[in-house]
């Protein structure tokens, strides 16, 4: 069952690769023909060859004239075959790196729409392993198989043929043996494709590893964790050694496999050849082009087989590739979907019910109304449901039940695009990319003048520190703010938010790496930019929320207590607990 089921994976895999194949039937067609072309004039050389043995007769009796046209032939068919097999490399290449510039484009284009829930469940190394390491090992399985595969069957065919118009008999004892060295090559091949592809699923995971621990070296030795991160590694490493020893093992044995049932092709063709040769049936230039043709004949089964493992590398870490391509995505958008325009801020949340997994509740019946220019803060103890909160009005989940509402509008029925322009957001976790300050901060809004930035810059008080820099708003940061502390990051992204001006903000402990004095000034500035627009505040220091017109307590998923500060400290209830914990002392 279990090889029914593989056998099945490959067949469908295969099937997947032979559609990008149909977009560039040029480039394969061509090949083929140059793959034909070459194969018929490297098969015509022993003809010419017995022909030259035949002009040397005896001592004296050698047939110069003749021998010199045979070998001028011979250098033409040599000169057309060498052009025909460079026009073919060529057109295998253009077909390969097409069809993987495609795939990986593919690739790309589906990770851009999926949903988070697939980049939560999947390490982010993982994924980089399948656009990378195994689209890069599908192109080599791919290339060699081209190479190999055209001119190898077509040597096949084109060796059998020019046999029988040479002798019947000899022929039929070549195709009689030539099955065995199939059945050899195919056995060995069914065992070699789930070793290859457990080895490309364990690359993925020591990729991901790899991946995880450099993006957080400085925790992993703070806490001491590099000796388990070490024997981490050492266990999956010993799996890739495992499955890929076992994978060549395989697979290295069906090229001597092969060997031997030719050499065995070989034999029998000297044997009966030279029995006829004796017997007056054969002439020795016809038996020396025979047993060319032998050689010729049994080279691409060794070709072939040695390029099986390849192939079966390729269309395993192919599979990978096509998972990837074929996930579903987020739920589309409607045709008709609405963009959403002339935004007051006014939102609400209708018996909303979420859960990340379905067999652990965790928002429940949670309704909401925000009159424009209204400050919501969200607060309550850790894992309630604050972010998640976050999470549904950018749509970057989907409610399970309920509907969420922006100006009368289920977000459902809008573009994302113009809903996620309504929002600016600053998160607790910073988003910086390669380039310059400058190139960051413009992100927020791209055509802002240099006057905006620097007077956005001057809002959120990190002018004074992009100043200080070697080259100011041109220094070249790395990826994720390489060089720049937690708090100068956030900084950063205060000012992107500074810059765009959105109807409505979300802050998500958007000041929690900024020290005290910084934050006060920032926090007056939030609260001349949140004047007249809908803000959404989380926040774990209750300090930095008194000043909000409505805070939403919550526990488990849901709303306990709602009002404002002075109400909910009047109450004396879970808000109270919380708020006055923190200054327990």
């Amino acid at each position: 069952m279990r090889k029914r089921r593989i056998s099945s994976e490959q067949t469908e895999t295969l099937k997947k690769v032979m559609r990008y194949l149909k977009r560039y039937w040029f480039y394969l067609t061509l090949s083929i023909v140059l793959a034909a072309v070459t194969v018929a004039s490297t098969l015509y050389i022993p003809l010419l060859t017995g022909d030259a043995v035949d002009c040397i007769v005896g001592a004296g009796k050698v047939d110069f004239a003749g021998v010199f046209a045979v070998l001028k032939r011979m250098g033409a068919v040599i000169g057309v075959t060498a052009l025909a097999q460079w026009g073919m490399n060529i057109c295998n290449n253009k077909l390969t790196y097409q069809i993987v510039r495609d795939i990986r484009n593919e690739a790309f284009a589906r990770l851009e729409i999926l949903p988070l829930k697939y980049m939560d469940s999947h390490a982010s190394g993982e994924i980089v392993s399948r656009i990378i390491a195994d689209v890069d090992q599908f192109a080599d399985g791919l290339l060699m198989g081209f190479t190999q595969l055209f001119t190898g069957v077509i040597t096949i065919l084109g060796t059998l043929g020019f046999m029988l118009s040479v002798n019947v008999g000899i022929t039929l004892v070549v195709l009689l043996v030539t099955p065995v060295s199939w059945l050899a090559a195919s056995f060995i091949a069914k065992r070699t494709f789930q070793m290859f592809r457990l080895q490309s699923e364990a690359r993925g995971q020591q990729t991901a590893l790899i991946d995880e621990m450099i993006g957080n070296q400085k925790v992993v030795q703070a806490f001491g964790h590099e000796k388990e991160a070490m024997e981490q590694f050492d266990e999956i490493n010993d799996r890739l050694q495992k499955y890929s020893l076992r994978a060549i093992f395989f697979s290295s044995t069906t090229n001597p496999t092969t060997r031997f049932v030719n050499s065995l092709v070989y034999t029998g063709v000297g044997i009966t050849g030279a029995l006829l040769a004796l017997g007056g049936g054969l002439t020795v230039g016809q038996l020396t082009c025979f047993l060319s043709y032998a050689n010729q004949y049994t080279k691409p089964f060794n070709e072939i087989s040695g390029v099986v493992t390849e192939l079966q590398n390729a269309v395993a870490c192919a599979g990978r590739i096509f998972e990837l391509i074929e996930e579903t995505p987020q739920t589309p958008e409607p045709a008709d979907a609405k963009v959403l325009s002339g935004v007051e801020g006014r939102v609400e949340l209708q018996d909303v019910s979420f859960s990340y997994d379905s067999s652990r509740k965790l928002i429940e019946d949670l309704n909401l109304s925000v009159r424009p220019g209204q400050r919501i803060a969200i607060v309550g103890p850790t894992g309630c449901g604050k972010t998640t909160v976050i999470n549904l009005l950018m749509r970057f989940y989907d409610v399970n039940e309920g509907r969420i509402m922006v100006e009368g509008e289920d977000i459902r029925d809008l573009t994302r695009k113009s809903l996620r322009a309504a929002y600016g957001m600053v998160l607790q976790e910073t988003w910086l990319r390669s380039g310059t300050i400058r190139e960051n901060i413009l992100i927020g809004k791209p055509d802002a003048t240099e006057e905006e930035v620097l007077e956005a810059a001057r809002l959120s008080h990190a002018h004074s520190f992009i100043r200080r820099l070697p080259q100011g708003y041109d220094t070249v940061i790395g990826e994720d703010g390489g060089g720049l502390s937690q708090g100068q990051k956030q900084l950063l992204c205060i000012t992107r938010l500074m810059l765009c001006r959105p109807p409505m903000l979300i802050l998500d402990e958007a000041t929690s790496s900024i020290d005290t004095r910084t934050e006060m000034k920032i926090q007056n500035a939030f609260a001349r930019l949140m004047e007249g627009r809908t803000s959404f505040i989380v926040a774990h220091r209750l300090s930095t929320i008194r000043e909000a017109d409505v805070i939403l307590v919550m526990r488990d998923g849901r709303i306990v207590e709602q009002g404002d500060h002075a109400s909910l400290l009047e109450k004396n209830g879970f808000y109270a607990r919380l708020y006055n914990s923190q200054f327990e002392g």
